[in-house]
């Protein structure tokens, strides 16, 4: 039928920059340009905010979640100062720590960010990519970078980790994706890049399944790889506007989001 079932208005007519799910019932979390980043409560019919956590950052970097056992989660925000991170403990909204780089690191704004834990250790671990380009792995507890890469020449714009194959993905505002790896010492290393025909990805995110890859451009394409190859295996022309975020469903079903004013949803390349 594809017609929406409702409408949630929650950030005074601002744009919305992200939309995350969470895994403890009906939750959504969304964050805004009106500097407000909203749970949802979605049980039932409902579509209530149910509490929310004001925004020091007017930027789009995106925030980051990191489910620690329910009820509790951690969540990273874009912080105060312009280059700075807040690490917040939810849904308590307790401030765990701010990550601020070295002074003379001139790394510039977050960009990007993406928490995630390693199975063998209980330690949150997050992965920034900023406006200088480069993408900085962050020990949370330590407050400190423990590896950095330049890995592109315009801002990182977005970023994936498989941590399984302890290896990454990142766009940006340039012609390249860089792909990356995570040694056992957390030392991170570029392993190879990928040319585009046309500057500015918006998105990258990796299949459940870590099979492929779907990017989301500013040419309105829509690109897929295979994700251990980096073998272009799709360019998918729909929209007439920038492609502005891809998702994969657990089915393997791909969404993708346009300033078009649509939504396409594609089936290709079933999971085995």
């Amino acid at each position: 039928m594809r017609r929406a079932l409702t409408t949630l208005a929650g950030h005074g007519g601002q744009c919305v920059t992200w939309l995350q799910t969470l895994p403890q019932g009906h939750q959504l979390l969304s964050q805004g340009r009106d500097l407000k980043l909203c749970l949802w409560d979605l049980a039932e019919g409902r579509n209530a905010v149910v509490d929310s956590v004001r925004l020091e950052s007017v930027g789009f970097c995106r925030s980051s979640i990191l489910v620690r056992g329910q009820p509790r989660w951690m969540l990273a925000v874009p912080g105060k100062g312009s280059d700075e991170v807040q690490i917040l403990e939810m849904p308590s909204k307790t401030s765990v720590c701010t990550l601020k780089p070295e002074a003379d690191a001139k790394l510039g704004m977050p960009m990007c960010l993406r928490l995630w834990q390693a199975d063998c250790s209980p330690r949150p671990l997050l992965l920034a990519g900023y406006e200088d380009g480069s993408v900085a792995l962050w020990d949370v507890s330590e407050q400190k970078v423990c590896s950095r890469i330049a890995c592109h020449e315009e801002p990182v714009m977005d970023l994936d980790f498989d941590s399984q194959k302890a290896k990454g993905i990142s766009g940006s505002a340039g012609k390249a994706l860089a792909v990356w790896s995570l040694d056992g010492q957390q030392a991170l290393q570029v392993c190879g890049t990928h040319q585009l025909t046309n500057p500015g990805i918006a998105e990258v995110t990796i299949r459940p399944d870590r099979k492929i890859l779907a990017t989301a451009g500013w040419d309105h394409r829509i690109r897929v790889f295979h994700w251990r190859k980096m073998q272009p295996l799709a360019v998918l022309a729909f929209h007439s506007a920038a492609v502005q975020c891809v998702a994969f469903a657990a089915d393997g079903l791909l969404a993708a989001g346009s300033k078009d004013q649509r939504i396409s949803l594609w089936s290709l390349y079933p999971r085995a």
